[in-house]
């Protein structure tokens, strides 16, 4: 789950790390007075939608006076900002983080990362801050610093010294810069991150260490145990299918194909999508149903693949274990009465009580196309479709 960039360093705040003051604006009316509640010389509008490069893409502005901020505000507000990261549709601007100016000195970049590499928690670091980190990664990859960070013992006062004086914080400030990463790895373990990202880390004129930006990404899974945290969700910045699948604990990515996929188990999913691919087709979404749905999230499951107009053919790949084939095949069948399936259906089932759900599919007088295997049901919902 992502959440904003204020909403980041309101959770930062907590473990005491350092931003600079500001103020959340949903309409133009807002942003002038949160700004002039700052009373600082110099204010910044910062677009909020979840992805990055929005500096790139004018979502960042500089006013220097109430009239600037509030054409700026006017500028945003419902504006689509298209970054390298929203893909070429872009996101609708509908909150804005007014901030106090910084008087930045140098600019830096922290992050605190899973790598799978190492199967433990990384602090990443670099001198090259308020550029994109994987451009650093790709030209200058010796500019970017680690300490692997032992689960046992957590991340060490010394680690992150070192990873100060790496990056030439001013050694006046390696303490203060010491605090800040031990802080922020603080917040990644406790708030169940999947990223916590600093970009820019700036040391400023008055000395101080403060994080000009803030990006968290939590671990779905764990969000049960933060219920804090999934209060900032901000349902208007995800997928519609998406959000329907997650009240029913399902896991759903909407892809730009045209072939929905059903399938029980992320490695199944993977598999179904790559032989879609592998034939010629493209696959239209992720839908993991899981090993114990039940009719109920089948039949949610259907209704969700077939509310994307670009969806033309489904191809539902069941393996069951702990999943059985006949509830699989009950849901398919009061999904595709409900919503009136006109459109082509391959379904291979495979496992318990397979003969019993193949029997209800071919029992319930739609228009069903059975396969004896993923390559040949890939094949079939490939050439109906075209």
């Amino acid at each position: 789950m992502n959440i904003h960039e204020y909403q980041g360093k309101e959770v930062l705040q907590q473990y005491g790390v350092s931003v600079p003051r500001g103020k959340v604006a949903f309409n133009v009316e807002e942003a002038v007075n949160a700004a002039r509640e700052l009373g600082s010389p110099v204010v910044v509008v910062k677009a909020q939608i979840h992805a990055g490069g929005r500096g790139k893409a004018g979502g960042v502005k500089i006013a220097k006076s109430l009239d600037e901020v509030r054409t700026y505000a006017e500028e945003l507000f419902g504006k689509v900002l298209v970054t390298h990261q929203t893909g070429p549709e872009g996101k609708e601007i509908k909150r804005l983080l007014i901030e106090e100016g910084c008087d930045i000195k140098k600019e830096y970049y922290v992050g605190v990362v899973v790598d799978r590499g190492t199967g433990s928690v990384v602090l990443m670091a670099s001198e090259e801050g308020g550029t994109e980190i994987e451009e650093v990664a790709a030209a200058t990859p010796e500019k970017i610093f680690r300490e692997v960070v032992d689960p046992a013992v957590g991340l060490q006062p010394f680690q992150a010294r070192r990873l100060a004086y790496a990056i030439n914080i001013p050694k006046e400030l390696v303490n203060k810069a010491a605090k800040f990463m031990m802080a922020l790895y603080s917040a990644f373990v406790d708030k169940d991150c999947s990223i916590a990202e600093i970009n820019p880390l700036v040391v400023t004129g008055g000395g101080e260490v403060m994080a000009l930006d803030a990006k968290l990404n939590f671990d779905s899974n764990s969000l049960f145990r933060h219920k804090d945290v999934l209060a900032l969700r901000d349902l208007d910045e995800e997928d519609e299918k998406e959000i329907a699948a997650s009240k029913f604990d399902l896991s759903y990515i909407a892809l730009d194909g045209n072939i929905g996929c059903m399938v029980n188990g992320a490695g199944l999913a993977m598999a179904t999508m790559d032989i879609i691919k592998y034939y010629g087709g493209e696959p239209a979404n992720f839908l993991d149903v899981g090993g114990g749905a039940t009719k109920e999230k089948v039949t949610e499951a259907f209704k969700i693949i077939l509310s994307d107009p670009e969806v033309k053919g489904i191809f539902i790949n069941i393996f069951g274990g702990i999943m059985r084939c006949d509830v699989i095949a009950d849901g398919v069948v009061e999904a595709a009465k409900q919503v009136k399936l006109d459109k082509p259906l391959v379904v291979r089932l495979e496992g318990t009580n397979v003969d019993l759900g193949k029997k209800i599919l071919n029992e319930s007088g739609l228009n069903i196309v059975s396969a004896d295997s993923m390559a040949d049901g890939a094949q079939k919902i490939v050439e109906l479709v075209r």
